[in-house]
């Protein structure tokens, strides 16, 4: 299966959810957010967004400063 991973075609047969997805990138959960198909999610919904393809998913890492 075929996604759009942050403008970038990417190979998603290995995950099935969002949260799958998030884990095969190793990345870290309480400091990215997750937008699938536009919608930005909690990380709660995770588990529960399946991927399908053509689906659009952002990965956007959150940085604090001051």
């Amino acid at each position: 299966m075929t996604i759009s991973l942050n403008g970038e075609m990417a190979d998603a047969r290995e995950a099935e959810t969002v949260a799958q997805l998030v884990e095969r990138y190793q990345l870290p959960q309480k400091s990215i957010l997750v937008e699938h198909n536009g919608l930005a999610l909690r990380r709660h919904e995770w588990a529960e967004r399946v991927l399908a393809e053509g689906d659009r998913v952002e990965f956007v890492r959150m940085v604090a400063g001051g």
